[in-house]
C-alpha cells in the first residue's frame, strides 16, 4: 500500500524497523521513484526487467498486443517523467530550506538520495 484509501496521496514512511534486530528508525523516509508507482506500473516495470526488455516477449507473457503494450509503456515513462519533476522542484524547496536554515544540509541530502533511490 502506498497510497492513501482516504484522498489518494503518496504515503510517507514514518519508520522503519529491521527484522533481525528489531531496532526502529523514526522520522521521514521517503520513498523511491519506482515503489510510488501505481501497484500495475510497478508491475509493468517488473515484467520489462525480466524479459529483459524484449517487448515481443512481454507482450506474449501479458498476453496483450504489442500497441497496447508500447501504450502502457508509454504511461509508465509519463508516470516516471512525471515523478522526476516533482522530485526536482521538492529537492530544490529542500535547498532552499537548507539556505533559510530550516533544514539541515544532511537531512536535506539524505531525503534527496531517498528520493532518487540512491540508499
Amino acid at each position: 500500500m502506498h497510497q492513501c484509501v482516504n484522498c489518494h496521496s503518496i504515503l510517507s514512511v514514518a519508520r522503519l524497523r529491521c527484522k533481525t534486530c528489531a531496532i526502529s528508525f523514526t522520522g521521514r523516509f521517503e520513498l523511491p521513484r519506482l515503489a510510488r508507482l501505481s501497484a500495475p506500473q510497478q508491475h509493468l516495470a517488473e515484467q520489462l526487467v525480466l524479459a529483459a526488455g524484449n517487448l515481443k516477449q512481454m507482450a506474449a507473457s501479458l498476453e496483450v498486443s504489442y500497441p497496447t503494450l508500447r501504450k502502457r509503456l508509454d504511461e509508465l515513462v509519463a508516470a516516471l517523467d512525471d515523478l522526476r519533476l516533482q522530485d526536482e522542484v521538492r529537492a530544490a524547496a529542500m535547498l532552499e530550506d537548507v539556505e533559510k536554515g530550516a533544514r539541515t544540509p544532511e537531512s536535506a541530502a539524505r531525503l534527496i538520495k531517498e528520493m532518487n533511490g540512491a540508499i
